[in-house]
């Protein structure tokens, strides 16, 4: 399966103290937010290790050059974020946001 090279993403918030990166996408729902979260996988150049879906929160575990963190998404606000499984990793996570700022300008 190939996925759409034109979505954009960017970032709304970078939270440090949290461990999260809250990041701007296209809207999506339910069913759609696999399609929005590979395009994401795929301009990060990550690679998903793990998928959990609830009810209303879709939960993969990615893994960026050796940093693992969570790319969750809530289908009702159409809300996207990463976040931190070691706040070790603070400096990864600041640069994606910088990385993504960049690709948005």
């Amino acid at each position: 399966m190939t996925y759409p090279t034109d979505i954009r993403f960017g970032v709304r918030e970078l939270d440090n103290a949290q461990g999260c990166l809250h990041l701007q996408t296209p809207d999506f729902d339910y069913d759609s937010f696999a399609d929005v979260a590979q395009a994401l996988i795929t301009v990060l150049g990550a690679s998903v290790v793990e998928k959990e879906a609830n009810a209303d929160l879709h939960i993969w575990l990615i893994d960026f050059e050796g940093c693992r963190m969570m790319l969750k998404g809530e289908h009702y606000s159409s809300a996207m974020w990463l976040e931190l499984l070691s706040r070790d990793d603070g400096d990864t996570l600041a640069f994606l946001a910088g990385w993504l700022k960049n690709l948005t300008q």
